[in-house]
């Protein structure tokens, strides 16, 4: 018997990496060849791209939690997220248990504006050990935001999926895609036109990029969708993720996300050890009556408060719901 196997999981498994090759390094130097023959007339930035693929080669970071993360932990500290969270750890007991890669559904997270959405994914990320990329849909008005521009076009550029791949460490990044029932576009660009590609594994292996022209291997890629109702989401989309809806927290659970978000504050900055553990209970109860989105940046400026004054804990008065009501509310 193996007296291994009967010991409990770390709370903060290590996190296994290995390697991937999202492109594939030859053809890239065959298209930067075929640039070269053009001459002067090649466009200079996507010349530049393929120099920065070929140095940095296509290996990347393939991650995966070594046991299951300490999902029971998150839960408390989110307990609005519970049913994507309870899918999670299905997903992620399936393959761990084998020599599978990560492999989680896309999610599509609907509910009101400020419920901690974004917190979420930010969260997830942090707890599967892997990157994360936001990209925001509500002032989006052209589809190559995703797929990139055609190199052919002045001020083209690469988009926001290739970016996250070739430019960072990791073969499968967790991408937030917020807003989308805000993706604006016309009749000629679909903002979310890309997805439908992206969603699916087989087509994700060789996604092409428009300004790059390479192909991708973005099918590791863990997706995150937030939105504040699905009505204007195309019904393919819908189709391809796992829809929750997320309620607002109770006020029990509105005490439990303040103090999580006091002590991931803390804990972020080195100043943060000069303060108590935990937030005052009179505090903590104002900070709880904010929305999720607003008790980081209110907290953060009440930390600030504190040290102003001279003091190492912060009191009530500190958290400030005034400078809330001065700011627009715009976002999720």
């Amino acid at each position: 018997m193996n007296a291994v196997a009967s010991l409990p999981a770390p709370k903060t498994p290590i996190s296994i990496a290995g390697f991937k090759d999202i492109y594939q390094v030859p053809r890239v130097e065959l298209a930067l060849n075929e640039l070269q023959d053009l001459g002067n007339g090649a466009n200079e930035a996507l010349r530049a791209v393929y120099h920065r693929m070929i140095k940095f080669g296509g290996q990347r970071f393939a991650i995966k939690p070594s046991a299951l993360p300490d999902i029971d932990g998150l839960i408390e500290e989110m307990p609005n997220f519970e049913a994507p969270l309870q899918d999670i750890r299905r997903q992620l007991a399936l393959c761990l248990a084998s020599d599978d890669a990560l492999d989680l559904e896309p999610m599509l997270l609907l509910g009101d504006p400020g419920i901690g959405k974004t917190h979420f994914a930010r969260r997830l990320a942090r707890l599967l050990g892997t990157g994360c990329c936001f990209v925001g849909m509500s002032s989006l008005t052209a589809g190559w935001i995703l797929s990139g521009s055609s190199a052919q076009w002045k001020n083209s550029r690469p988009g926001k999926v290739f970016e996250a791949l070739v430019n960072g460490d990791y073969a499968n990044p967790l991408i937030v895609v917020d807003e989308i029932d805000k993706a604006g576009g016309d009749h000629q660009y679909d903002p979310l036109g890309s997805l439908y590609t992206l969603l699916e594994t087989e087509t994700a292996r060789e996604f092409i990029d428009e300004f790059a022209e390479i192909p991708i291997d973005a099918s590791e890629v863990v997706w995150v969708a937030t939105a504040n109702e699905a009505r204007s989401i195309p019904e393919p989309i819908l189709n391809r993720m796992n829809v929750y809806e997320i309620d607002p927290p109770d006020e029990e659970a509105s005490l439990r996300i303040a103090q999580a978000v006091y002590h991931e504050l803390r804990a972020e900055h080195s100043w943060g050890a000069l303060f108590p553990e935990d937030l005052r209970p009179d505090a903590l109860e104002r900070l709880a009556r904010l929305k999720p989105r607003e008790m980081r940046r209110v907290m953060l400026a009440a930390f600030g408060e504190a040290k102003i004054d001279g003091r190492h804990e912060v009191l009530a008065s500190d958290i400030s719901e005034e400078r809330l009501a001065r700011r627009p509310r715009i976002g999720f």
